[in-house]
């Protein structure tokens, strides 16, 4: 009986419960950043503030993740077509850049404190690694699970389950948002140095 009533609730909201439970971890996350760029703005009135270019790294690795997410969306459309040769090298490949996003952000941080942008020269310094280094934890948590996507595709067979589906779903609706909260923060810090 309960699951009759919870299958009915579930086409009656037109969204699976851990879509739902996933945006509003996503809305939290966005929360949390919304409140560090607040902090950093207002930082930055009180004065004391180093003024600096982003190293160029910074926007070439706007490109990788966001390729990344084309890959990945690429692959889920693969899938879904049952495509699996496309949808498991494709997979693949969002994770290799994904996994390349990560090394050059460690790289861009390096170059930032090849211009004397260290961790604890400046607050202005202090509040890009701070921040980047937060959302590159968010991508640690997204590389695990495209690990995870990968070794499902590859182990198991090419089966597209309402289950399947939904895991890849869930999978997409993440990359995507810490794709565009890494072009917010870009953005953000461009327009605020």
């Amino acid at each position: 009986m309960n699951a009759t009533v919870a299958m009915t609730d579930y086409r009656r909201n037109r969204i699976h419960p851990k879509k739902f439970a996933l945006l509003i971890a996503c809305a939290s996350i966005m929360m949390m950043f919304a409140a560090f760029t607040s902090a950093y703005v207002v930082r930055q009135a009180a004065g004391n503030w180093l003024e600096f270019r982003l190293p160029d790294l910074f926007y070439f690795n706007t490109g990788v993740i966001l390729l990344s997410s084309l890959s990945l969306h690429s692959s889920y459309l693969a899938f879904k077509r049952g495509n699996t040769r496309l949808y498991r090298l494709l997979l693949a490949g969002a994770l290799v850049l994904g996994l390349a996003f990560l090394a050059l952000q460690y790289q861009a941080w390096q170059a930032l404190a090849a211009i004397g942008v260290e961790l604890t020269t400046n607050p202005s310094g202090s509040f890009v690694y701070v921040i980047s280094g937060v959302h590159a934890a968010h991508i640690l948590g997204g590389i695990a699970v495209l690990i995870l996507a990968v070794l499902h595709a590859f182990i198991l067979p090419h089966r597209l389950t309402p289950t399947r589906k939904l895991r890849f779903e869930l999978t997409l609706i993440y990359w995507h948002f810490v794709d565009f909260l890494w072009v917010y923060l870009l953005l953000f810090f461009t327009f605020q140095s």
